[in-house]
C-alpha cells in the first residue's frame, strides 16, 4: 500500500494585481517546497486593473464608475485564477491543510489622508481580500500575516527564533524541483505556508 502523501499548505505573498504562491509539504518540522507559481489576480489584457484605484502614475482615480468596473474585473478574474491553482494541486493528490497570506498592510484606506497612498491601500485591501475569499471558497482556512512583523509572528507560531527562521526560509529555496530566483516574495510566501501547515496540524 503506497504511503500517504504528506500534508501541504499554500502561502501567498500578495502584490498589486498578482501574488506569489508557494505550496509547502510537511512534515511541519522540516517542510519542503513542492511548487512555486505566479498567480494573476487581474487580467493582463486590461492593464489598468493591476492598479484599479490609480488614475495615472502617482494619482488617485476619482471616477467611481471606472473604479467599480475595474474592481469587478479583478474579482471576476481572480476567482477562477485561484480556483484553478487550488484544483490543480488537489487533482495532483496534494492534501491541502490550509492557506496563509502575507500582506503589506491591513490599515483601513479611508483613514489615510494622502490620495496616492490611499489608492495603494485600497488596492492592497482588494487583492488581499480576493485571495482570502478564494481560499475560503475552496474550503481552506486562511490566515493573514503582516509583512512588517512576518518573521516575528511566524517565529512565535513555529516556536523558533527569528534568525533561525530567516535561515530556514532562505534554505527552503534549495528544496525546489525547479530553479529560478528565490526572492523576498518567495521567502515570505513560504513562511506563510509553513505557518498554515503548523497551525492546521495542531
Amino acid at each position: 500500500m503506497p504511503a500517504a502523501r504528506p500534508p501541504t499548505a499554500i502561502g501567498f505573498r500578495v502584490k498589486s494585481g498578482w501574488a506569489v504562491a508557494i505550496l509547502l509539504a510537511g512534515p511541519p518540522a522540516s517542510p519542503s517546497v513542492v511548487d512555486r507559481q505566479i498567480v494573476e489576480l487581474s487580467d493582463p489584457a486590461v492593464p489598468n486593473t493591476r492598479q484599479p484605484y490609480h488614475g495615472g502614475t502617482g494619482k488617485e482615480e476619482r471616477d467611481a464608475k471606472k473604479i467599480a468596473r475595474r474592481v469587478a474585473s479583478v474579482r471576476g478574474y481572480a476567482r477562477p485564477s485561484l480556483a484553478r491553482l487550488i484544483e490543480r494541486y488537489r487533482t495532483a493528490g496534494h492534501r491541502i491543510r490550509g492557506a496563509a497570506l502575507v500582506a503589506g498592510s491591513v490599515i483601513e484606506p479611508e483613514r489615510i489622508a494622502n490620495p496616492h497612498i490611499r489608492a495603494h491601500a485600497f488596492e492592497g485591501q482588494l487583492f488581499r481580500t480576493v485571495v482570502e475569499e478564494g481560499a475560503k471558497r475552496a474550503g481552506l482556512p486562511c490566515a493573514t500575516l503582516l509583512e512588517r512583523d512576518l518573521f516575528e509572528s511566524a517565529a512565535a507560531a513555529l516556536d523558533t527564533s527569528i534568525p533561525a527562521l530567516k535561515r530556514a526560509a532562505a534554505a527552503l529555496g534549495a528544496t525546489r524541483s525547479e530553479g529560478g530566483p528565490w526572492r523576498a516574495e518567495e521567502k515570505a510566501a513560504a513562511v506563510a505556508a509553513w505557518v498554515a501547515l503548523v497551525l492546521r496540524g495542531s
